[in-house]
């Protein structure tokens, strides 16, 4: 990964402070071990997107917040590429297109699915809807109980704050947009505090 993008190790540690939360709690509210969160913490293991995702997720965070470099005040803005967090080996890959967008409140994303692959991804925070358009290939996108099919040039928009998953039955990648949009402002290092839990949930 190249040395100007941000360290998910670094911003663990950093929101895992912001908040008071132990390893244990940062555990719990993740989904992800309290062993996995100590060793991206130091630096000992790359996350792969999967993990990444459910931890941006635990934490309430946009998912290029721990990949990409926060969007520069400028009335344009050209797109950042696509090959900004490419692991070897795994079954899903996802690159910013767009930094987040504090403003309107959305990441844009371009993410690739290996053949043969299933990702599944917990619930997002309440309210956080997800535009999905593939580019490539054909996928099968589950939301709750409900399969879709969408082929190169189709797109669905669902409530992801349900859990929802992705599929490839091909035998090539298959890649996709994905848009998600966050209805609640972030607090990310350096801009105040964190945004409390919804008590209800």
């Amino acid at each position: 990964m190249p040395q100007t993008l941000p360290e998910p190790g670094r911003i663990l540690r950093v929101l895992r402070l912001a908040r008071g939360w132990s390893l244990t709690e940062a555990a719990a509210q993740t989904g992800v071990s309290k062993a996995m969160l100590g060793q991206v913490e130091r630096g000992e293991s790359s996350p792969t997107v999967a993990t990444l995702w459910k931890i941006a997720t635990g934490f309430n965070v946009p998912f290029s917040h721990f990949i990409a470099d926060p969007a520069p005040e400028s009335a344009f803005l050209r797109s950042v590429g696509t090959d900004r967090w490419r692991q070897q080996h795994t079954t899903m890959q996802a690159s910013p297109l767009f930094p987040f967008d504090r403003q309107l409140g959305f990441d844009m994303l371009v993410v690739e699915l290996a053949a043969g692959a299933l990702s599944e991804s917990s619930a997002h925070e309440r309210g956080v809807i997800e535009h999905v358009v593939v580019i490539e290939g054909e996928l099968r996108l589950a939301t709750g109980a409900q399969w879709h099919t969408l082929k190169a040039g189709e797109g669905l928009r669902f409530q992801a704050d349900t859990p929802h998953s992705y599929r490839n039955d091909g035998t090539a990648p298959v890649r996709f947009y994905s848009l998600i949009h966050y209805p609640c402002a972030f607090s990310l290092p350096g801009g105040g505090a964190p945004k409390p839990q919804d008590p209800s949930r």
